[in-house]
């Protein structure tokens, strides 16, 4: 066998297999308290489900649409396609119907496997979808669909004949689709293979325990599940990842690591339901896919003495390119960190050339960036630029390496002709006492038309539990702490800030636009 064809370069056999073979016999996941598999059990599980979906019909280099919402579902599955060399068109199952099938059509599958969980969702979509020329099903027999349970059941447990290798294409992950339609994202072997070390870089023993809940389709598995394997830790998979479930699992299962958004300490602390909670066994705590907030920082290390705080920035493009600790004096705590081992990040002018200590786009490189958009060639070249991925985040790079993200460009909000980030606001809005959680947006100052660039700004607060706020009194408070051009012209008290939906019962990331959709009035 070729070098680049060795079973190492696929991507399923180096995160499963090779743990099965070096440590069989350790718990590689439980699922939901009550299963539990050792790496040895789990990968013949895996080849049973591989043998399946090849006498199925599903061959290597086939797009296979997959749409689970049970977690050990989508892990068996992601990896037996893995394996076998087909492509994972990985589905979000909270997706409309009508975007879900646009996205199937459009990333070319002709096959689809789903769960009996999005069953009706399927039944929805299917007369839509006449391409799909193969319908398979997890969890129970369906009306003219093939039961992938049934045919695993009888399968062999041997390896399966691996398929994809390497720079072979692996699976489809895609954009969040704040506008238009989600773009595929395309993630050979060797990225996804990149993003998995992510955990080498993160104190860690035989004993780790890493835990995570629903987000694991789509990116999340590459970012979640893939390093927790490839580690050889003990992967601790639930269906519900927020803030109840999570002060029941962590001390039941002594989850020492765990990878989440900062909107979910907000959440998990902005009220006294964590006080009688054992998180003693937490080690690290890795936060990323939107700010950290320094106040926020603080309350998180309070609660949590004991673990180590760890900070990441990438995108769906570039996972996890650079990589900082939050908690030990080891940089500065604005920062995100630098550049993981064998990655790369630069901040360039509007001319391309690189630049220090001035804000400038982010550029990021290394064998975790992504292959391009899958059908969109003119998108790919307008962000893959010799090499660099630059997706439109501003950010500073000092003298050391260390980056600072300010954010989208479109986030940006010109007052009194000068450019603020919403995090500057936010950073300040959350130290005021009994803010639990601070989004700032830009509205147009002169709806009129008058000087439209010029805006006004908005922030709407979300008290803690058992405190009431005055929106005056919060703008007052930020008038003595902010420069003129950033203190907000209005202040909106809220229950809670829009996030996306990612099922994982936690909030996800915030929607910095559906803020200005709210309360936009409110600003005039």
């Amino acid at each position: 066998m070729a070098r680049e064809n060795s079973p190492f370069t696929n991507y399923a056999y180096a995160i499963l297999t090779a743990n099965a073979l070096r440590t069989p016999d350790k718990v590689a996941l439980t699922y939901c308290g009550d299963q539990s598999f050792t790496y040895d059990r789990l990968n013949r599980r895996v080849n049973r489900v591989a043998h399946a979906l090849l006498a199925a019909g599903v061959e290597p280099g086939a797009r296979v649409a997959s749409l689970m919402n049970e977690t050990l579902h989508v892990a068996e599955v992601y990896l037996a396609q893995m394996k076998i060399g087909s492509t994972v068109a990985a589905l979000n199952p909270y997706w409309p119907a009508d975007t879900l099938r646009q996205v199937v059509e459009q990333s070319e599958c002709t096959a689809f496997v789903y769960d009996a969980t999005v069953a009706k969702l399927v039944e929805e979509i299917r007369p839509q979808l006449p391409n799909i020329k193969l319908w398979l099903r997890v969890g129970g027999a369906g009306p003219d669909t093939v039961d992938l349970d049934a045919l695993a059941e009888s399968a062999s447990e041997a390896e399966p004949p691996l398929g994809g290798f390497g720079d072979d294409l692996l699976a489809l992950f895609y954009t969040s689709g704040t506008t238009g339609l989600p773009k595929a994202v395309m993630h050979t072997h060797f990225s996804s293979l990149a993003s998995a070390q992510i955990w080498l870089d993160v104190d860690r023993d035989q004993d780790s325990v890493m835990g995570t809940g629903a987000i694991i389709w789509g990116i999340g598995f590459p970012a979640l599940v893939g390093p927790a394997f490839y580690a050889g830790m003990t992967l601790v998979l639930e269906q519900d990842w927020g803030p109840a479930n999570f002060l029941a699992v962590v001390p039941r299962e002594r989850v020492t690591h765990v990878s989440l958004i900062p909107s979910f300490f907000s959440a998990l602390l902005g009220s006294d339901d964590h006080a009688e909670a054992d998180l003693s066994s937490l080690k690290a705590i890795v936060l990323g896919g939107e700010p950290l907030l320094p106040g926020l920082r603080e309350r998180i290390m309070k609660r949590l003495p004991g673990a180590s705080i760890y900070s990441y920035y990438g995108q769906t493009e570039a996972p996890y390119t650079c990589f900082g600790r939050q908690d030990d004096g080891s940089q500065d705590i604005s920062s995100v960190g630098r550049a993981r081992m064998s990655c790369a990040v630069r901040v360039t002018d509007p001319a391309g050339n690189r630049v220090v200590g001035e804000v400038g786009e982010i550029n990021l490189n290394g064998p975790n960036v992504m292959a391009g958009y899958d059908g969109l060639p003119g998108k790919t070249a307008d962000v893959l630029r010799d090499g660099w991925y630059v997706g439109g985040d501003l950010g500073r790079m000092d003298g050391d390496g260390f980056l600072y993200v300010l954010g989208r460009r479109e986030d940006a909000i010109l007052k009194g002709a000068q450019w603020s980030q919403p995090v500057e606001i936010e950073e300040a809005a959350i130290e005021v006492p009994g803010v639990a959680e601070a989004g700032a947006v830009g509205v147009p100052a002169h709806p009129e038309g008058q000087d439209a660039a010029e805006q006004r700004i908005l922030l709407a607060v979300v008290p803690r539990a058992g405190v009431e706020l005055d929106g005056e009194a919060v703008r007052a408070a930020l008038s003595q702490r902010l420069p003129a051009h950033q203190v907000p012209d209005a202040v909106v008290i809220a229950d809670e800030l829009p996030h996306t939906q990612d099922a994982s019962g936690g909030p996800g990331k915030l929607l910095r636009r559906g803020i200005r959709d709210r309360y936009a009035d409110r600003a005039s």
